[in-house]
């Protein structure tokens, strides 16, 4: 009888095991986009934050501004992927802006950013870029002839000339979230 009793007892012992393993409450649902840049105090961010430093509760639409001694260039972010979210999570950051063939601006970081999972694009004036080969920040003024590529990723979009964005180089220029 004992060696009969043990299969029972132990089929009911992980039964009530299992049971307490489960949940009944539901798995919260997968974050959306809003078009809203607030969200209500108890729920979520819309998209979560790259870092804790970083608080900004969407991505698309962010605006950042470049502050050098002679100007400031506001660019609005208009892509939400692994490159942009980097990009975010080193900010404020200082860099230096130079001049590159006639073509674009561009400014380095201490480090790489990360570029897995972010699409490639084709740049336009007025674009903001990632440039992953080089590792550089690129501001396309003259994208004539330049076409679509996996190395350069999409950040967002600023309004300015070549002579507006010469006045970002010769110094130190700060990168930074802005709050509107």
């Amino acid at each position: 009888m004992r060696t009969k009793s043990r299969p029972v007892l132990g089929a009911a012992i992980l039964v009530t095991v299992l049971a307490g393993c489960g949940s009944t409450t539901e798995a919260p649902p997968a974050p959306t986009t809003t078009s809203s840049s607030m969200t209500p105090m108890d729920s979520a961010p819309a998209v979560p934050t790259p870092t804790e430093s970083v608080a900004v509760d969407q991505i698309v639409g962010t605006v950042i501004r470049f502050t050098s001694g002679q100007t400031t260039l506001d660019v609005t972010i208009g892509e939400d992927n692994p490159t942009v979210r980097d990009f975010l999570s080193l900010l404020p950051v200082d860099v230096a802006v130079e001049e590159l063939s006639g073509r674009e601006k561009i400014a380095y970081f201490s480090r790489e950013l990360t570029t897995e999972g972010s699409p490639g694009s084709d740049p336009e004036d007025g674009d903001l870029i990632y440039f992953a080969p080089w590792g550089n920040l690129g501001f396309y003024y003259n994208a004539d002839g330049i076409e679509y590529s996996d190395a350069t990723i999409h950040i967002g979009t600023y309004t300015a000339t070549a002579d507006q964005l010469a006045l970002l180089e010769g110094g130190t220029v700060t990168i930074d979230v802005i709050d509107e």
